[in-house]
This record gives structure tokens, sequence and C-alpha cells, in this order.
């Protein structure tokens, strides 16, 4: 199956498309703002790199094992990697733990096999659990994900995909401060209809994409792979040596935007 077939439950297609709107509405906030679109950019942050989180720096690169960074594409807003950690992550939970009820039941099964991923992710991105929401940089969300639509380029209609098991979505915000920073949030939704191990491998996979992975390998043993397999692999040393170039590039993520006289976004 190819990596843009439409049939693949990991899709790049509605990931792309929610960065693409995203960008786009923080250009038209700055049109609104009296800046004109073909100098938006000159009031975002520059492309820079930041260093590399501790657990990413020890980490030995396999050269040997190869890596699929070619797959991952930079957005308006550079490379997709976080700056501060912990990384703050919400995940759904009972409300209820005494609650007997299949429902629930079912409820904390999934909590536990999401649980399993963030601890995965953990050993090489530092996580940290949250209880609210509105304070996670990354919140995952027990969830059937909506029908996604990809834009025939021959005829121009709009096709809608299959339901899929997971999908991620990225937000651009400006975070208020002296000076403000352009800053991002992810959404994780997986379905929780699943089994068990397909959960766990969803959200391995989601958790890959909200990390700052933004693309699919095509090798059936990383957890990136584009579609869904069999046997579930673990995370791989390809899927790591990815991550790690990932955070070895430019954004403007985490970094301030440029405050001078003409900027809309000057302190007041």
């Amino acid at each position: 199956m190819s990596p843009n077939s439409s049939n693949s439950p990991h899709s790049p297609y509605p990931i792309a498309i929610g960065v693409a709107i995203a960008i786009g509405i923080l250009v038209i906030l700055l049109e609104f703002r009296g800046v004109e679109a073909k100098d938006s950019n000159s009031f975002l942050p520059p492309l820079q790199v930041h260093l590399l989180p501790p657990t990413l720096a020890q980490w030995q690169v396999l050269s040997k094992a190869g890596d699929y960074f070619s797959e991952v594409k930079p957005t308006a807003a550079g490379y997709l990697v976080w700056s501060e950690f912990p990384i703050k992550v919400y995940l759904d939970r009972p409300e209820n733990l005494q609650d007997s009820s299949a429902s629930n039941r079912r409820f904390q099964q999934w909590t536990n096999a999401v649980a399993e991923a963030i601890r995965e992710w953990n050993a090489y991105l530092p996580l940290i659990e949250v209880k609210q929401p509105e304070l996670a940089d990354i919140a995952i969300e027990r969830y059937l994900p909506p029908l996604g639509v990809q834009i025939d380029r021959e005829t121009g209609r709009i096709k809608r995909f299959r339901a899929r098991s997971a999908q991620t979505r990225c937000e651009f915000y400006i975070r208020a401060g002296n000076p403000p920073i352009l800053s991002h949030r992810m959404t994780i939704l997986i379905n929780p209809g699943l089994s068990d191990r397909s959960i766990l491998s969803a959200a391995r996979h989601e958790l890959g994409h909200a990390l700052g992975i933004w693309g699919h390998s095509r090798v059936e043993t990383d957890i990136m792979y584009f579609s869904q397999v069999r046997t579930p692999p673990s995370i791989s040393p390809r899927d790591i040596n990815t991550l790690k170039k990932v955070y070895q590039q430019p954004t403007r993520l985490g970094w301030a935007l440029p405050l001078n006289n003409s900027s809309p976004y000057k302190k007041r």
C-alpha cells in the first residue's frame, strides 16, 4: 500500500492539512492586524536550532540501522520539536475508579495501554502527566477520529477516508509573555473500540507524531510505519535515530517573536 493511500489509517494527508490550516490562520491573524501577507514571516521567529534534550543527546545513533528522516517534512513553522521539558501530557482517565461496569473497565484498559506508550517514549524524551487538559502540550483523548478528506489532484473532488483508528492534530498559538513565544499544542484522538494491542500500537505511533516525527517510515518494523501491520512493532532504533535528527533541525517554535517598532506583537 502506498504511503499516500487513502486506505491507510495513518495517512499523512489529514495531519499535513491540519498544520497548513493552523499556519494559515496565523498568517490571517497577522493580516487582520495590518501586516502584508508577503511580510508575515518577518513577524515570526527566525528558524533556529534548540539544544538537544539530554535523553536524545545521550542516544548513540546506530548508523547501521539507518533512519527515515527524509520522510519527515517541516512545516511553515519549521520542524515540530519541543524545547521545554518535561513535555506535559494529558491522558483521558475514568472519573470513578470504583465503577466496576464493563464500560468503565474497558475505559481503564484503554488508559492503561496509552499510559504504557507514554512510559516507552519517556525513555527518549521526558514526559510528565498533568490532570488538566488546558495545561497540556499533548492531550490524548478517548475519542473516535472523524473521517478525513483528500483532494483528488486529477478531478479536484474531495474523497473521504474510511474510519481511522487514531489521529494527531497540531495547533499553533502565541504564548503570552515578554516577549511572546511561538508555540504549539498536539491533540491525539484514539478510537476507544480498538483491541488493547491496537490501542498500544496506535498510541505509540501517534505519540511519535506529537513528539516531532511528522512523517512516516516505509519499513514495517518501525513504529512510524505508514500503515497497520499484523504484529505491531515496538519503538525501533530507526525511530529514535530519526527523532534525534529531527531535534537537530531548525524551527520557529519555542522562540520569541521579534519585537520592533512595526511588529504587531510589540508590548503594549
